[in-house]
Order: C-alpha cells, then sequence, then structure tokens
C-alpha cells in the first residue's frame, strides 16, 4: 500500500490559497484516510474554487484494489469496535466533537474556498455537523432494546439492537462536512466502521475531519475516507459483501442507480434524495415576513439545499403584494466571494451548474414565464467564478423544467393559488416529498396543510427546521429512511429477537 507523502503535486500556487487561510496547515490534506494511514493513489485530480475558477489543490485517485483494501480494513476495525461499551465509543466520538469547535474557523474558511459558502453559513454548517457527533454519542447510551410479554410457557422475551457492520457512506459536496458527520456519527456511535466517499468537488473538508479523527484517536479502521472514481467506489460499496449499509445523499437518478446495484447484496439502503420544496403563505399571514422567509428560505446555500423553497405559493388576492416585497428582497442580494462579509450568495459550485440554472432560465422564458426582478450587486475580487444572480420568476406554469425539477440554484418561482386545496394539490404535484413550509396563523389550515402535505418533514412558520434530535428525511422519491435523532440508528443497527426457554429440571432432581 502507497503511503506517499501528503503532498504528490508541486503545485505551490494551487495550494497557496488554502494554505496562507488556515492557521493550522496540517488540516489540509490530499490523500485518501484507510486504517489509520494516509494512503496515495497513482493519480491526482484537481479541485477548483468556484468564485475564481483556480485550482486551490490536488487530491488522490484511489484504485478498486485499494478500496476494497479500506472496506476489508473497516470490517477487521469492526470486530472490535463494536464490542467497546456505549460509554467508551462515546468518549472518542465526544473528544473527535471537541476537535471540530475547536478547529471550527479553519474549517469554515476551508468550506469557503472549496465549496463558496458564505462564511457565516460555513460557521453554522461546521457547528451543525459537530451536535450530530454529541448527539450520537450520548444517545448510544440509551440504544435500548425491550421486553416482550411472553406467549410461550416458560420463556422470556427480549430484542436487542445490534450493529449493522460496514457502513458505506456516500456524500455530496453542498454540504461537505454535516453530511459526513450526520452518516458517520450514527453509525459509529451504535457500533459500526464507517468507510466513506465524499464529493469530488468537496474532498478536502473530508480530508480535514480525518485528521481530527485522527487527533482524537478513534482507532484505525473505524473512520476511513476513500477519494477517486465515483462509479468505482461506489460499484465496490454495492458489490462488496462486507458492506452491509449503504447510506447515499444525493440526487435521485443516481439514489436509483445505487439501489438497483446494491440489490444483488440485499443491504440496508438509505436514501437522502432530491427535493422540490414549497412554500404555502396561507391568507391571513403578513406579507412582508412571508417574503422575508420565503427569501431565506429560497436563497440558503445558494439554492444549492434540498430544503430550498422551489415554489413559492401565494393567495391571489395577497400576490401582487407580495411581489412586491419579494422584489426587494431579491435585489438586494450580494452575489460574491463567500469570503466577502457583504456576500449573502455565493457562487454555485461550478460552470456545468452555472450552465444547468441558464438552461432552466432559458426554458421557462420560451414558455412564457417574466423575470421580475434580479439581484444586481456583485462583488467579484478576482476574475472568474461560477456566478449566478438571485432571479425572481412569475407567470410560470406547470410544465416548465424550473417548476418540476430540484433546481438548485437561486431562481425564485413565485405562483398565485385560489384556496386551500388547490394549493396542497399543487405542492404535492411532485415526485419529491422531501421537506415543505407553511406560514399563517389559522390552525384549521395549517392542520390541514400538516395532515394533506405529501412530505416527510413539514416546517410551520419556521425557515430552520433540521437539527440532531430530528428525523431527516422524505417521502415519496426523496428517499428511504431518516438521520439524525433517535431514528438515526435505525440504518445502521438491526433488531434481533431473543428468545429464552427454560428447560426441564431433570427427574427427581
Amino acid at each position: 500500500m502507497n503511503t506517499a507523502r501528503r503532498f504528490d503535486i508541486d503545485d505551490s500556487k494551487a495550494n497557496h490559497e488554502i494554505m496562507t487561510a488556515l492557521e493550522d496547515v496540517k488540516l489540509f490534506r490530499n490523500l485518501a484516510y484507510i486504517n489509520g494511514k494516509w494512503v496515495s493513489g497513482n493519480r491526482f485530480k484537481p479541485v477548483f474554487n468556484p468564485a475564481n475558477d483556480e485550482i486551490i489543490g490536488y487530491f488522490t485517485q484511489l484504485s478498486s484494489q485499494q478500496i476494497n483494501h479500506a472496506v476489508d480494513s473497516a470490517q477487521q476495525a469492526f470486530t472490535t469496535w463494536r464490542q467497546l461499551q456505549a460509554d467508551q465509543r462515546a468518549e472518542y466520538l465526544l473528544s473527535w466533537y471537541q476537535h471540530i469547535l475547536d478547529a471550527k474557523q479553519d474549517l469554515a474558511r476551508l468550506m469557503v474556498i472549496e465549496q463558496g459558502k458564505t462564511m457565516a453559513e460555513a460557521l453554522g454548517e461546521i457547528e451543525y455537523g459537530a451536535s450530530f457527533i454529541r448527539w450520537f454519542a450520548e444517545e448510544a447510551r440509551r440504544s435500548y432494546g425491550e421486553t416482550i410479554p411472553s406467549h410461550i410457557p416458560n420463556a422470556q422475551l427480549s430484542t436487542l439492537r445490534e450493529p449493522i457492520g460496514v457502513a458505506g457512506l456516500i456524500t455530496p459536496w453542498n454540504f461537505p462536512n454535516a453530511m459526513i458527520t450526520r452518516k458517520a456519527a450514527a453509525a459509529m456511535a451504535i457500533g459500526c466502521s464507517v468507510v466513506v466517499k465524499p464529493a469530488s468537488e468537496t474532498p478536502f473538508s473530508a480530508l480535514a475531519l480525518a485528521e481530527l479523527a485522527e487527533r482524537a484517536g478513534i482507532p484505525a479502521g473505524v473512520f476511513n475516507i476513500v477519494t477517486g472514481n465515483a462509479n468505482t467506489i461506489s460499484h465496490v460499496f454495492c458489490q462488496s459483501d462486507n458492506v452491509k449499509a449503504l447510506s447515499f445523499t444525493g440526487s435521485t437518478p443516481v439514489g436509483k442507480l445505487l439501489l438497483s446495484d446494491a440489490a444483488n447484496t440485499v443491504k440496508k439502503c438509505s436514501m437522502e434524495l432530491g427535493g422540490n420544496a414549497p412554500f404555502i403563505v396561507l391568507a391571513d399571514m403578513d406579507i412582508e415576513q412571508a417574503a422575508i422567509a420565503a427569501a431565506d428560505a429560497k436563497f440558503q446555500t445558494s439554492g444549492q439545499d434540498c430544503l430550498a423553497a422551489n415554489r413559492i405559493f401565494v393567495p391571489e388576492k395577497l400576490y401582487e403584494p407580495f411581489i412586491h416585497h419579494f422584489k426587494a428582497l431579491v435585489e438586494a442580494q450580494v452575489v460574491g466571494n463567500g469570503n466577502h462579509p457583504s456576500t449573502t450568495i455565493g457562487p454555485l459550485i461550478n460552470q456545468s451548474a452555472v450552465e444547468k440554472a441558464q438552461q432552466l432560465l432559458n426554458d421557462a422564458l420560451i414558455k412564457g414565464a417574466t423575470i421580475i426582478a434580479q439581484s444586481n450587486a456583485t462583488i467579484a475580487t478576482q476574475t472568474g467564478g461560477s456566478f449566478f444572480p438571485a432571479t425572481l420568476l412569475t407567470n410560470v406554469t406547470t410544465e416548465m423544467a424550473v417548476y418540476r425539477e430540484e433546481n438548485f440554484c437561486p431562481i425564485a418561482v413565485v405562483m398565485p393559488y385560489s384556496n386551500l386545496e388547490q394549493v396542497i394539490e399543487m405542492s404535492n404535484d411532485t415526485e419529491y416529498g422531501l421537506a415543505a413550509y407553511v406560514y399563517g396563523h389559522d390552525i384549521h389550515q395549517i392542520w390541514q396543510c400538516l395532515r394533506g402535505l405529501e412530505f416527510g418533514m413539514v416546517s410551520v412558520n419556521s425557515v430552520k427546521m433540521t437539527g440532531h434530535p430530528i428525523p431527516f428525511g422524505g417521502m415519496k422519491q426523496s428517499g428511504l429512511g431518516r438521520e439524525g435523532s433517535k431514528h438515526g440508528f435505525d440504518e445502521f443497527s438491526e433488531i434481533k429477537y431473543c428468545c429464552l426457554g427454560a428447560l426441564p429440571t431433570a427427574s427427581g432432581s
């Protein structure tokens, strides 16, 4: 196994931006992390800063043999890790949690450069991601079984929760820290070892977590990160008999492919897939407040968020006043480098994302949509960058791609509705069912929305809905399973039923 030095690519200019941004330069890793060692493949791939399109570093590309070795190492580590008491595993995780919090400024700076988020968003994600580690470290102590009143004479019946084994985790670029910790903390706390495949756009945030896991003393083989070709890694995960659980966050089409590939080994699969969130404004809602909330829900992470409000529905009689307030909010958005304190919308992840956003906009305009407003303030400290303006569209119809698809860009769609039954039907008119927002005061209408909306998460009068204690997940083609909360253990464990019968005593004894 090749354990080459950290920087096999001699490109001081490429590494300079990150190296000068970090106080702790050892957090910048470009090799994979397998069985407690930093491992190099035979090739390296560049990573680009989406704010200026410049290369910020190179990360290694592993072979399928090396990826299989990572799985084998995780399997070996599992046999020991699972035998530790929950308290012992918790101590390792809590140490990791504290190392992350201590390094949060550097981790956020790294994320801004690599992913493009604003500094405020990046800091928020680091704290959000760390919260799952603490939650699951503590919750593992309460992973209770149950006793069952016996229907069998002279028998005691019970259940206990067993860790499932090695978990393969495939995580996205839009939350390069928190999507790893939310999965890995649950799996590791319950007694599983993990092999993580981070997104190729944001590997350095993942590898920094490995550096901190190593400092926290997490035993070799329990937490591994493999980098390389996505198809190669996912195929190893899906086909390996040693990988007992597969957890994926990403698009619905890719999730379907993974489910198909994993079918032969009958893995436990959890999928957090696409979203097309409605934002429903009820007739008794203050329109200015609703517009502010809708803008927050739409433009978080530059619109590159599975929870982003893709379709905003407003009562017909309030439509024009809402447009007036929302238009001003769109025009006030500042697009630019996430390092600039005035920036509210960072770049999209790459030029392909910009092209997709433009395609969605062109399709809508050709089919009759109207641009009402676009952000007009841009802070470009350097040339280039994958920027796209905040955009408000009206006259949108249901056949437009921007309405049907998860648009993952800062294009806001606002549509009028006539009555509550209609808007619930419009909201449900999608293959997705991840999250929905409702803003209003009438408890009867709110209750109708809560029960009628076909979404795994419904938030009333709050843009913030997620966190470590809640079960995150969707319905329909938005996924399988839940992450976070006590239910987060379900994806990485099995319920074992135990029947303890009493043997008859020997004759005459």
